[in-house]
């Protein structure tokens, strides 16, 4: 009898230690992989975010990994695979984000306010309006731009070009139409003002505006991510010293902006994608 009550103990030992021993595991811990946009390079990013990594991975007890792409392509890539736990997405990759792979924005990114998409030419350009890019070559930004994908196909849709070319940076676009490799190209406002300025042996203007404007980007949380480390993630963000805060540009208690338009917009050119490629691009369906 003895024998069997030391037993009776001695599993129930082994339960209570195996049973402490999971709740003493914190259920936030493990990895987090922070996805995002550098054109430049690898070296400022990870600068821009070593004190914000460090913070929280001692607030939440995760091993911290950031992933930088250096295109929308390669970020879109990534979202796809749902590889990114954590993202800070500029609109046109958070509406694919929202839309299509179920992230979840959680804070609004600082961003250039009334922010629009362009079409540039150069100023000796003949065409004057945009239904005059018909057969014309036209430069555009990487899938998941906003300003530079999604918004200028909007525009373009029911026309048929002579070729679309994709170019790595906005500043490409700009290059591009300096040197007459295309006879447009897309970028933001922001974009067009900062790199027309650097390209000062060519004079721009700008052909169109989209009347929209671009809702600013978001932290975006994803969906291999549980839901109750979700929340958990979200309040300790929230509760970062502004100054790291601004150091890697979101708001915290900053209001999400309203992505219904854009990802509208989305889907639409998610319509004519399979035609991008060809010669001519004929930007409607059927």
């Amino acid at each position: 009898m003895s024998w069997k009550l030391s037993r009776r103990v001695f599993l129930f030992q082994m339960l209570f230690l195996a049973m402490h021993g999971c709740k003493s595991k914190s259920p936030f811990e493990g990895a987090l992989t922070i996805g995002s946009i550098s054109y430049g390079g690898g070296e400022e990013i990870i600068t821009q975010y070593a004190k914000f990594n460090r913070h929280l991975a001692e607030k939440t007890k995760s091993h911290i990994k950031l992933e930088p792409a250096f295109n929308e392509n390669k970020a879109a890539e990534r979202l796809e695979a749902r590889a990114w736990d954590l993202v800070f997405a500029p609109p046109g990759l958070a509406a694919i984000a929202i839309a299509r792979y179920q992230y979840v924005p959680i804070f609004p990114l600082v961003g250039v306010s009334n922010l629009r998409s362009v079409f540039v030419v150069r100023k000796d350009s003949p065409i004057a309006e945009l239904k005059q890019l018909q057969n014309q070559i036209v430069a555009l930004g990487q899938v998941g731009s906003a300003t530079g994908y999604y918004f200028p196909l909007f525009n373009l849709y029911g026309m048929t070009l002579s070729e679309i070319i994709f170019a790595p940076t906005p500043q490409t676009v700009m290059e591009w139409v300096a040197v007459g490799k295309a006879a447009a190209g897309a970028v933001s406002i922001a974009e067009y003002n900062l790199y027309s300025s650097q390209l000062q042996k060519t004079q721009f203007r700008i052909l169109h505006t989209d009347v929209h404007y671009v809702p600013s980007g978001v932290v975006l949380i994803g969906p291999n991510v549980e839901r109750n480390r979700q929340e958990y993630i979200r309040k300790v963000m929230n509760e970062f010293p502004s100054s790291l805060a601004q150091e890697v540009g979101y708001v915290p208690n900053g209001t999400i902006p309203d992505y219904q338009y854009m990802i509208s917009v989305v889907e639409r050119v998610k319509l004519i994608t399979p035609q991008l490629q060809n010669k001519p691009v004929r930007l409607f369906v059927g």
